[in-house]
């Protein structure tokens, strides 16, 4: 670890004040390691989430590489006194990661998504690049009784690298649970990245990103599924951000 600081203290978790180039150079660290890592970001749903989830919470806190995902912990990182230097969002490092995977040669697997949606982004990825090595891929849908399976197939293909892309906190639940029997180097939860890879999603126009509403495009998608989660959701942390910021204040 570097002198300066790089890892902070918020609401019940961390976040690592690392610029991608910086996140980037910590995953390689570790794929050189050899050694099980899970990595996970975070935004105002997981922070939320974690309020009432004490393993999600605890899993999240084991992850030596914390980045701050959305706009919304950008914000509170200001309104509490935190110096993070830059978003880090999943689906922006997951594709510089795919990019470095070429450039270095390492092993990616893909899982999670609908089959078609999977098989698209691995097909994309391999006229993208290349020399890319997708040494596995395979859709998220999967029973209790076939986990096992599954870890197996990953641990078998030797990936450096793979990417999950289910939601929250199945994605989390289940790469902490599998993670040191699969061996897998790094392992990074995506979410619905695939589905933006494949055109399924669209992703916010650059400007909205810039102005942290990649929540409403999201939102303006699919309203009847996503109230809840941006709507309701945003308030609830809003209103936790300022609790926090209170109650930091009258302990000095």
């Amino acid at each position: 670890m570097d002198s300066e600081q790089k890892r902070f203290s918020i609401f019940n978790t961390f976040v690592d004040a690392l610029t991608m180039e910086e996140t980037i150079k910590k995953v390689e660290e570790i794929i050189q390691s050899k050694k099980p890592v899970q990595h996970v970001v975070i935004n105002a749903s997981k922070i939320n989430l974690m309020q009432q989830d004490e393993t999600l919470t605890n899993i999240v806190n084991d992850c030596p590489i914390i980045n701050a995902d959305g706009a919304s912990i950008l914000w509170a990182a200001k309104i509490l006194g935190i110096p993070i230097k830059e978003r880090v969002t999943g689906i922006d490092l997951f594709l510089e990661l795919i990019c470095v995977a070429e450039q270095k040669g390492y092993k990616i697997f893909l899982f999670g998504a609908k089959e078609t949606v999977v098989k698209k982004v691995e097909s994309i990825f391999r006229k993208q690049y290349k020399n890319i090595q997708i040494v596995g891929s395979r859709n998220g849908y999967f029973s209790e009784q076939e986990e096992q399976d599954i870890a197996d197939e990953i641990r078998r293909a030797k990936p450096d690298m793979l990417f999950v892309a289910f939601s929250s906190p199945k994605k989390e639940y289940w790469i902490k649970k599998y993670l040191d029997f699969m061996n897998v180097p790094f392992v990074m939860g995506v979410g619905g990245s695939f589905d933006v890879v494949a055109g399924v999603t669209a992703r916010a126009p650059q400007w909205m990103q810039n102005c942290g509403l990649e929540w409403f495009y999201r939102f303006v998608q699919e309203p009847r599924r996503m109230w809840r989660r941006y709507i309701l959701g945003n308030l609830k942390f809003i209103f936790l951000t300022i609790k926090t910021k209170m109650r930091k204040e009258n302990s000095k």
